[in-house]
C-alpha cells in the first residue's frame, strides 16, 4: 500500500530534526532518528519514499560480502524483509521458500535483484509505526523552495506542495539534506562543490589538471520490461528517435566504439570496445558476452509456482545513460529540457529494441512490454531519474582517491597490493565497498573505473565546514567527483543516512553540535559506541581490493 499524502492544514511544522528528501539515505536517517526518540518531519519530492530502491527503479548494487558484513544491521533487516515479503505474498517455489538467502530476480548485478514495489512496501512498513503514532510527519510531493538562516545556522526550510502549490515552513534545531541533488545546499547558502575537482586541489591521479564544475556524471531514466513471445507491444515512435538512433558519442580519452544504440560499448575499465548481447529468451547465463536481459532481471518466473507470468528486467544500461547536459546548476528550463532528453533516450532505446535491434527472429523484439506497474507511472518510466552525482558539501573531511583507490593508496603508503588498506578514519561512522565507478559525464569524459579498497565513512564527511546544524545524508557528503564513484551505491547511501540521523539524535540529546561531538575524543567515542550498539559497523576485517 502506498502512503497517502498527508492532509495538512498547518502552514508551519516543528520537529527535532527535519529531513529534506525521502530517498534511500533519507529513510535510513528517519528510522535512526525515530528509534532514538526524535520527532521527525520528512519531505519527499515524489509520491514514493525510497529513492534509488523505489522511485528511481534501481535494484541494489552491492559488494560480495553484504550477506554477512559491510552494511548496517538496519540495512540487513531491510534485505531480509524483502525476501520475507516474497515468502508472504508470492507463490514462491518450496525450494526457495526454505532458503534464508535467495535472489528473487536472479539478476547478476547483485544477490537481491527485486521489484521496486516490494522495496516500497518494505520501507513503508519500517516507517508505519511512527507515522501512526505521530512521531513522524511525512510530506510527499513536497520540494524545498527556500531556507532561512541566522549566522551559521539554518532556522527554517520552506517546502512547496507540488500538487496544491501551497508552501509550508519547517522549523527544527537540525536539518538533514537527503535530496538526490543536494537541493538544500544552495538554498541555505552552504558551501559546496560540483563536478570534477582539479588534481592541484585534491592530488587525485584520476582528476583533471583544471577543475570542471559543470562536468557531472550521466543520469538515467530507468524502466522495466517483460517479454511476451508472439505479442506486439511496440510503443509509438518517441520524440527525437532519429537523433538517438544515429547518435555516436564523442568521448575522451578514448571514444565510444560506435552508435550508442547498439550491442557494443566501452569496457568501463579499459575503454576498449566491449560486445554485449540482449536475449530475453535466455533464462540463465551462458558462456560468451554479457546478456543485458539477465544483468538486472528483477523477476524470474522460474522462482514461482503455477502460471508465473513473465520475467521482468530493469533497463539501466550505458545505452540509456544521458550525458548531454545536467539537472542541477542550470536553469529550470534547461533542466527540464535535459530531463525530457533522458526520457526520450530511454523510450528510444526501448523502441529500437522492439523494432531494429538484432533479434533471433530478425529485427526487433516486439514482445517487449513496458511495465508501468513496476514504476508506478502511466508512461512506464521511473518516477525520478537515477542520479549518480550530487552537489557535495565542502566538509570537515573530504575523501579523496588517495584514501580509497587501490593504486593511489599503494603509492601514498608504499605498501604492496597484499598489504594495503584504505585510510583508517578515527571518526568512522560506517563502512562500504565498491569500485570507483564513474559513468560517462556531461563534459564528454568516458568511464573512469578503477580498483578501490573496502573503506570507512568518516563523520567529518557528513559535517559542513561552516554550517552547524546541517548534515549530509546522501551522495552530497564530503567526497570528490572521483570518490563519489564508490560512495554512491545503495548500502553506502543507507549507512550515510542512518549515521546522519543517529548523529542528529545524539546532538539533540547531548546538546552538543555534530562538530563538537566529532572534535572531542570522549564525545566522539561515546557516539561511535552508540552507533555500534545500534548495529553500525565501523571497520572492516581484512578484505581484498575490489
Amino acid at each position: 500500500m502506498v502512503f497517502p499524502r498527508a492532509a495538512l492544514a498547518a502552514k508551519s511544522l516543528n520537529a527535532d530534526v527535519a529531513i529534506i528528501g525521502g530517498g534511500t539515505g533519507g529513510c535510513a536517517a528517519a528510522v535512526a532518528a525515530l528509534r532514538n526518540g526524535l520527532r521527525v518531519v520528512m519531505t519527499e519530492e515524489t509520491d514514493w519514499v525510497g529513492g534509488q530502491l523505489t522511485s528511481q527503479c534501481v535494484p541494489p548494487d552491492e559488494h560480495p560480502w553484504i550477506e554477512n558484513f559491510g552494511g548496517t544491521r538496519l540495512y540487513r533487516d531491510y534485505r531480509r524483509a524483502v525476501r520475507q515479503y516474497y515468502r508472504d505474498h508470492f507463490a514462491l517455489k518450496a525450494s526457495l521458500r526454505q532458503q534464508s538467502v535467495f535472489n528473487p530476480g536472479g539478476g547478476s548485478v547483485s544477490a537481491l535483484t527485486h521489484e521496486p514495489p516490494v522495496s516500497l512496501a518494505v520501507i513503508e512498513a519500517m516507517l508505519s509505526p511512527w507515522l501512526s503514532s505521530g512521531q513522524l510527519t511525512l510530506l510527499l510531493r513536497h520540494r524545498p523552495a527556500a531556507a532561512a538562516t541566522s549566522g551559521d545556522r539554518i532556522t527554517a526550510v520552506s517546502v512547496k506542495d507540488l500538487e496544491s502549490g501551497a508552501t509550508r515552513v519547517i522549523e527544527a534545531p537540525y536539518f538533514i539534506d537527503a535530496t538526490e541533488q543536494g537541493d538544500l545546499l544552495p538554498l541555505a547558502k552552504v558551501e559546496y562543490v560540483t563536478g570534477f575537482e582539479s588534481r592541484k586541489e585534491t592530488g587525485e591521479p584520476s582528476a583533471p589538471e583544471a577543475a570542471q564544475p559543470a562536468n557531472i556524471q550521466a543520469f538515467t531514466i530507468c524502466f522495466s520490461v517483460s517479454y511476451h513471445p508472439g505479442e506486439d507491444h511496440t510503443i509509438d515512435k518517441p520524440d527525437n528517435y532519429q537523433f538517438w538512433r544515429d547518435y555516436v558519442p564523442n568521448l575522451k580519452p578514448k571514444n565510444w566504439p560506435g552508435k550508442l544504440l547498439s550491442w557494443s560499448m566501452s569496457n568501463p575499465i579499459t575503454l576498449e570496445p566491449r560486445a554485449v548481447k540482449f536475449d530475453p529468451t535466455e533464462s540463465t547465463g551462458v558462456a560468451g558476452p554479457l546478456n543485458l536481459w539477465l544483468y538486472r532481471r528483477i523477476r524470474s518466473k522460474s522462482h514461482f509456482e503455477g502460471d508465473a507470468g513473465a520475467d521482468i528486467s530493469l533497463i539501466n544500461w550505458p545505452q540509456n545513460d544521458y550525458w548531454l547536459g545536467n539537472l542541477h546548476e542550470v536553469s529550470d528550463a534547461e533542466a527540464a529540457r535535459h530531463l525530457k532528453g533522458g526520457r526520450d533516450l530511454s523510450l528510444s532505446l526501448l523502441y529500437w529494441m522492439q523494432t531494429e535491434a538484432p533479434a533471433a527472429t530478425g529485427a526487433g523484439w516486439k514482445g517487449l512490454k513496458l511495465r508501468g506497474d513496476q514504476s508506478g507511472t502511466a508512461d512506464g518510466l521511473a518516477k525520478y531519474p537515477y542520479i549518480r552525482e550530487s552537489r557535495r558539501i565542502k566538509a570537515e573531511v573530504t575523501v579523496v582517491e588517495q584514501h580509497v583507490g587501490t593504486e593511489a593508496r599503494m603509492k601514498a603508503t608504499g605498501q604492496s597490493r597484499e598489504q594495503v588498506t584504505a585510510e583508517a578514519f578515527a571518526d568512522s561512522v560506517g563502512i562500504g565497498s565498491y569500485r570507483i565507478d564513474l559513468h560517462p559525464s556531461s563534459g564528454g569524459d568516458n568511464y573512469i573505473d578503477v580498483s578501490s579498497l573496502p573503506f570507512q565513512i568518516p563523520m567529518g564527511a557528513l559535517i559542513p565546514r561552516r554550517v552547524e546544524n546541517l548534515l549530509a545524508a546522501s551522495k552530497n557528503l564530503g567526497v570528490t567527483h572521483i570518490t563519489n564513484g564508490c560512495y554512491r551505491l545503495h548500502p553506502v547511501e543507507w549507512n550515510i543516512g542512518e549515521s546522519a540521523g543517529a548523529l542528529a539524535s545524539h546532538a539533540v540529546k547531548t546538546r552538543q553540535s555534530p562538530r563538537a561531538i566529532r572534535n572531542n575524543d570522549a564525545r566522539r567515542k561515546e557516539f561511535q559506541a552508540s552507533l555500534v550498539a545500534q548495529g553500525v559497523e565501523l571497520a572492516w576485517p581484512r578484505i581484498s581490493p575490489r
